[in-house]
C-alpha cells in the first residue's frame, strides 16, 4: 500500500480515553492498565503526533511492529499489535490489526458515514465517471457532495491530494467527518475491490451502492474471479439501497441474490437527459447514476440538471486539441472490456483508429493477450508500449501484450509520437492505460508522465504548415 502521509495541518479531533477504543477492537489482551488518553489514529511513523494510537500493521516490505519505537518516540501513547512488544506503553493486541483499524476509526471519528449520504460505485470500469456524476448530481440538488475518486479527492468543495482509490480506513474515516465539518451532508466515491478484501470500508454505511460491471482485473490479487466477485459482493451487505447493472453477467448473479435493488441495463432509455459524455459506455455510467440518484429521492430535474453539467471527467475519454485535423482521445482503459469499449467508440469518431497502450507490471498477467487481440481487432494500427511496469522488465510486458502480432515501442513518448505522426485528417488516436494519472512507476520510482501533456507537447512542437503538423507530431 502506499503508506499515510502526514497532513499539512493536523487537524483536531476530541480526545478519547482508550479503554472506549479497546472495546471496540475485540482485543485478545491488554498490555498496560493505565489510564491513556487518544487524540488521534496513525498507521504511518510520519503521521503520528503527540497522543497517537499508533496501528503496527505487518506490510509486504515492512512491518509495523519494527516501527514501534519511533512511533513512540513521534508521540504515539499507545499501540495495536499482533504480539505484544517491549515497549513502554499501553498495547492492544488483536488478531489482525489492519482489520481493527477500521473499527477504531469508526468509533474514534463518531461514526461519519450514518450521518453523511455515502453514494458508492464499485465495479471493474465505470467508477470514476458515475461518481463525478453521481457528485453532480447530489450537488444540484442542493445536497452538499464531497467527492473521493482516484483523479479527484473534494471535501467542503475545495480539491485534495489524491491517495489510493479508496483511502485506508483510518484515512477514509477521517475524511468523512472532515466533509461532516467542512458542511458535506453527502459524499460520491469508489469502492474497489481490494479495498474490501483488505477491510478498508469495514465499519462504513452506504446509503446506496451502484454495482457498475465485473472483468478480467486484479486476478493477482484476488486469484479468480469468484473471490473478485465475492470481494464486491460483501460490500452490499453494508448498503441500505443497491443499483445493479443487469446487462453484466455478474450483476444478473448479484440482482438474484440482491431481489430489493434496483436494475438497469446500459440499453435502457435516457429519454429526459442530455448526456454530453460519449461512448456506449459513458451512456450506462450515466443509467447507473441516475439509477443511485432515484435511490437516493433526487427529484428528475436535480438529476437532469446534474448529467448535463458534466462534459467531460479528466483522463476518460479526454480529448486533446492542439488544433490538429485528427482526434487524439485519452482514457483510463487497462482492461479487454475497457480497452474494446473505448475502441469501439473511438471507431465512430472517424476514418481509420490508431491506439497507443500497454499493460501494469506487477499486475494481472493473464489479462495482457488478451488487451493486445482486442486492440489487434478493434484498431487499424496498435502500438504497444510502457504502461507502469513497476518491478518488472518493460520488454516482457510489452511482449505478452503484443503476442507477437504487434509493433513495440518502448518509449511511450516515442509510441504517442509515432502515432500521432502517422494520423491523418479525419482519423483518431487512442492514448489508452494512464488517463489522468501524471506519473509512471518504474522499479519504485514515480517518474512524471502525462499523457495529455505528452500528446501536447508533440503535438504543439510541430511547425504550423509543415507535414509533421499536418499528421500531428513528428514527420
Amino acid at each position: 500500500m502506499r503508506a499515510q502521509r502526514p497532513r499539512a495541518a493536523a487537524l483536531r479531533f476530541d480526545a478519547m480515553e482508550l479503554d472506549r477504543l479497546t472495546a471496540a477492537l475485540a482485543a485478545r489482551e491488554v498490555v498496560g492498565a493505565a489510564r491513556v488518553e487518544i487524540r488521534d489514529l496513525a498507521y504511518d511513523t510520519r503521521a503520528v503526533g503527540p497522543g497517537s494510537l499508533f496501528f503496527c500493521v505487518p506490510g509486504a516490505t515492512r512491518d509495523g511492529h519494527d516501527l514501534a519505537g519511533e512511533a513512540i518516540a513521534a508521540g504515539a501513547v499507545a499501540l495495536v499489535v499482533e504480539r505484544p512488544l517491549p515497549a513502554p506503553v499501553p498495547q492492544i493486541v488483536v488478531d489482525s490489526v489492519r482489520r481493527a483499524m477500521p473499527a477504531a476509526a469508526s468509533v474514534f471519528f463518531g461514526a461519519p458515514s450514518h450521518e453523511l449520504d455515502v453514494a458508492a460505485v464499485t465495479g471493474t470500469n465505470g467508477k470514476t465517471t458515475t461518481a463525478f456524476l453521481l457528485a453532480s448530481i447530489l450537488d444540484a440538488a442542493g445536497r452538499r457532495p464531497g467527492l473521493l475518486t482516484n483523479i479527484e479527492r473534494r471535501i467542503g468543495g475545495e480539491s485534495r491530494p489524491t491517495g489510493l482509490n479508496t483511502p485506508e480506513a483510518i484515512d477514509l474515516q477521517r475524511l468523512f467527518r472532515e466533509m461532516l465539518d467542512a458542511g458535506d451532508r453527502s459524499c460520491a466515491m469508489e469502492a474497489t475491490s481490494i479495498a474490501s478484501a483488505k477491510g478498508r470500508l469495514d465499519g462504513t454505511r452506504f446509503a446506496v451502492l451502484v454495482f457498475t460491471n465485473l472483468t478480467q482485473d486484479h486476478l493477482d490479487f484476488h486469484g479468480t474471479m469468484e473471490d473478485y466477485y465475492a470481494a464486491k459482493r460483501a460490500l452490499f451487505e453494508q448498503a441500505e439501497r443497491a443499483v445493479v447493472n443487469v446487462g453484466d453477467e455478474w450483476g444478473r448473479r448479484l440482482a438474484a441474490e440482491l431481489p430489493h435493488a434496483r436494475t438497469f441495463t446500459p440499453d435502457d432509455e435516457l429519454d429526459g437527459f442530455e448526456l454530453k459524455l460519449r461512448g456506449a459506455f459513458n451512456r450506462a455510467n450515466a443509467l447507473a447514476a441516475i439509477g443511485a440518484a432515484r435511490e437516493l429521492g433526487v427529484d428528475e430535474e436535480a438529476i437532469a440538471r446534474g448529467i448535463a453539467a458534466v462534459d467531460g471527467v479528466p483522463g476518460r475519454f479526454e480529448e486533446v486539441d492542439a488544433g490538429q485535423p485528427f482526434t487524439v482521445l485519452v482514457d483510463y482503459a487497462h482492461t479487454p472490456d475497457s480497452l474494446a469499449n473505448v475502441l469501439r467508440a473511438a471507431r465512430t469518431l472517424g476514418d481509420r483508429l490508431f491506439v497507443v497502450f500497454g499493460a501494469g507490471g506487477d499486475r494481472d498477467r493473464d489479462k495482457r493477450p488478451l488487451m493486445g487481440r482486442v486492440a489487434a481487432e478493434l484498431a487499424d494500427h496498435a502500438i504497444v508500449t510502457t504502461d507502469n511496469p513497476r518491478s518488472e522488465d518493460p520488454a516482457r510486458i510489452a511482449a505478452e501484450v503484443a503476442d507477437g502480432a504487434l509493433e513495440i515501442v518502448l518509449d511511450r513518448r516515442d509510441a504517442i509520437g509515432r502515432a500521432l505522426a502517422s494520423a491523418r485528417a479525419g482519423d483518431v488516436v487512442v492514448i489508452a492505460g494512464k488517463g489522468a494519472d501524471t506519473e509512471m512507476e518504474i522499479d519504485g520510482r514515480f517518474v512524471p508522465f502525462d499523457d495529455r501533456a505528452v500528446a501536447r507537447e508533440i503535438l504543439g512542437a510541430a511547425p504550423a504548415g509543415s507535414a509533421a503538423a499536418a499528421h500531428g507530431g513528428r514527420a
